[in-house]
């Protein structure tokens, strides 16, 4: 068995695990760490536990040691400071005519190192930058490319529900989301509906996908041809969380029945194919 501990460097960002040494170290708890990059700040999120070995991706670094409130105040200081530094960044990327759009700018916690976020239709050439950025602010600089949805992830904003973006709020990771998704909830295929502030799919879209696909396997498809108590006929809607089937039966008008008043035909509309997939000559 492992003993770990959880920490996050921010407040909907990934959890890295650490060694927590001999430290007594409690959740919501503030931790100096070492990482990859250097000393970090960050707060604890999953108490000490332990694990098995098989479950420790690789060797743990160590945490340093708690927090105190004199580190607390040396990371605020340099936070203050980025606002500045993006300010003097965005002037310095017009002046080199770079194509990149600058979203951010990120002290650590000893100010040894400022990252600056952006994105950009392609690759730039920012070397000259960075050496510019560096004779200026006198400490490492790394210029970081991320995609849009990081970029909305970074700024953050309110979604059409109303509520902060999810990736703001709790997301630690972005899940695959596809257009297929909207299909089995039966949503409007408008991009502009199921769209987020990114630009891309909804990440709320994968959430309910799994229920969604289990209510509709008894169900059937919407042109269908069915069997119900007052004679066949052809379904024309399906309300899927209801669990009720709209179908239009001859002679009889257009009726709402349940799933269990329905008998599924023998010729139904074939699955459609996919085309196969073609190797590389």
């Amino acid at each position: 068995m492992t003993r770990i501990v959880g920490v996050r460097f921010k407040r909907a960002g990934r959890i890295y695990y650490f060694d927590p040494d001999q430290h007594r170290i409690e959740q919501d708890e503030l931790v100096i760490v070492e990482t990859s990059k250097g000393t970090e700040l960050g707060r604890v999120v999953i108490a000490p536990t332990d694990v098995a070995d098989s479950e420790v991706p690789e060797q743990l670094k160590p945490v340093l040691r708690k927090a105190t409130h004199e580190d607390s105040e040396r990371l605020n200081s340099f936070r203050s400071r980025e606002g500045e530094a993006l300010v003097k960044c965005k002037e310095r990327v017009r002046h080199f005519g770079l194509s990149m759009k600058l979203i951010s700018a990120e002290y650590n916690f000893d100010g040894s190192r400022l990252v600056f976020t952006f994105t950009a239709e392609g690759r730039v050439d920012f070397r000259q930058l960075v050496r510019d950025l560096a004779s200026i602010f006198k400490t490492r600089i790394e210029l970081r490319q991320v995609g849009v949805r990081d970029e909305a992830k970074q700024i953050s904003g309110y979604g059409r529900c109303g509520r902060q973006l999810c990736c703001c709020a709790f997301l630690d990771d972005f899940a695959s989301v596809s257009i297929k998704m909207a299909k089995e909830q039966d949503l409007p295929l408008n991009p502009m509906k199921i769209s987020g502030l990114c630009g891309r799919l909804l990440c709320c879209l994968g959430y309910e996908n799994k229920t969604y696909c289990e209510l509709r396997q008894n169900l059937p498809r919407v042109g269908e041809r069915v069997k119900t108590p007052q004679g066949e006929g052809r379904v024309a809607a399906v309300n899927i969380l209801r669990q009720i089937v709209t179908v239009d039966v001859v002679d009889k008008g257009r009726l709402e029945l349940t799933a269990s008043e329905i008998t599924r035909s023998e010729d139904r509309p074939p699955e459609r194919q996919k085309p196969p997939h073609k190797g590389k000559a």
